[in-house]
């Protein structure tokens, strides 16, 4: 965990600790970004993490999936984005930014209409035209130039958690009867044209990742399984981040319930691709133990809430775990979070006392 790692564009990570990307509403109403989570990330770059990546950050104002969510869809973005690039570059930290849009799961509040693959009743969504998607494919190009131009050293997609990318790969969600619709190769347009422009246009040393998450939200644990494999070898990306929600976890899948869930991927052929897990990883002990599993490096979420110098501790301490929960206000403020975020995980049951 502690040796660093060099990846195939971009400069290396100081250790195999990433920030994962966390929902946390501190943002603006417009996106741009504040104090507060200027204050968040730059805690985590203070503490040790090799790489630091931003919360999900809406590619189209229509994609916004949250209150309080950054923005990367607008040049009025790029200056708070660049201070807080050159701040985590200062403090040691790789810098990413993680290209999202929430397509149905948008809030008809924030968004009006939602918009997805097809049109969703139960959302009250209306299904992208051909022209759309193309435009939708373009803005996820356009945001990583304005993650280049703002400094930072990748972006990564956001194609896990039933978010746009991930309803079009899902035969349940995507309906359509066009080129982005029907077998898995159309259904992975989008997100193929997005990583190809993105490789194109960027510069030649600039990191990409990708988030998958191979269960849940109609996703098929052998079609990922099959992208996944398509991926490893395609030379698009730098890493594969999966999000797993448990590490330990075995497939809900019966045909897949014979091994667990990591090992389904990390048996898959790397080709010089980096792969990462995310899901309940909360001690130093554990994080080796997935890195002795197969994995490149490892994503901590609520551990990294807890404390902003994780992998500094664990450094120090290789039997140190995250403190238990409920924690106070007090003690998140600490760690850097700001109220919005605080009354953000009061809604995590058990967590805020």
């Amino acid at each position: 965990m502690l040796e660093p790692l060099t990846l195939r564009r971009g400069p290396a990570w100081r250790n195999r600790y990433a920030l994962a990307p966390m929902t946390n509403q501190q943002s603006h109403p417009d996106g741009t970004i504040s104090d507060d989570e200027h204050r968040w990330l730059t805690m985590r770059a203070q503490g040790g993490f090799g790489l630091v990546m931003s919360c999900a950050s809406h590619v189209q104002a229509q994609g916004q999936g949250f209150p309080g969510q950054l923005g990367i869809f607008s040049e009025e973005h790029v200056p708070g984005l660049r201070r807080l690039a050159d701040d985590l570059r200062i403090r040691g930290a790789v810098s990413s930014v993680q290209l999202h849009h929430a397509g149905y799961r948008s809030p008809a509040s924030l968004v009006g209409q939602p918009v997805g693959p097809s049109d969703d009743e139960a959302t009250g969504s209306r299904g992208l035209k051909s022209e759309e998607v193309e435009l939708l494919s373009e803005d996820f190009v356009l945001a990583a130039l304005r993650a280049q131009q703002a400094g930072f050293d990748g972006v990564e997609l956001h194609g896990a958690h039933g978010y746009v990318i991930a309803q079009f790969l899902s035969a349940q969600d995507n309906r359509r009867q066009d080129r982005y619709g029907g077998e898995l190769a159309n259904r992975a347009r989008l997100l193929m044209a997005a990583l190809d422009g993105i490789r194109t246009r960027c510069r030649p040393d600039f990191q990409v990742g990708l988030r998958l998450s191979p269960e849940r939200f109609g996703m098929q644990l052998g079609e990922i399984r099959e992208l996944c494999q398509e991926l490893l070898g395609s030379q698009l990306l730098d890493y594969l981040d999966l999000s797993l929600w448990d590490t330990a976890a075995f497939p809900v899948e019966e045909d897949y319930a014979d091994r667990p869930l990591l090992g389904w991927f990390t048996d898959l052929e790397r080709h010089g691709t980096r792969l990462g897990v995310a899901g309940k990883v909360m001690s130093a002990e554990r994080a080796q133990q997935l890195i002795s599993d197969g994995v490149d490096f490892v994503m901590l979420g609520r551990a990294a809430i807890l404390h902003h110098d994780f992998p500094l501790r664990a450094a120090a301490d290789r039997a140190f775990a995250a403190r238990a929960l409920p924690v106070t206000a007090e003690e998140l403020d600490a760690e850097g979070l700001g109220p919005a975020f605080v009354d953000y995980l009061r809604g995590w049951r058990g967590f805020v006392a």
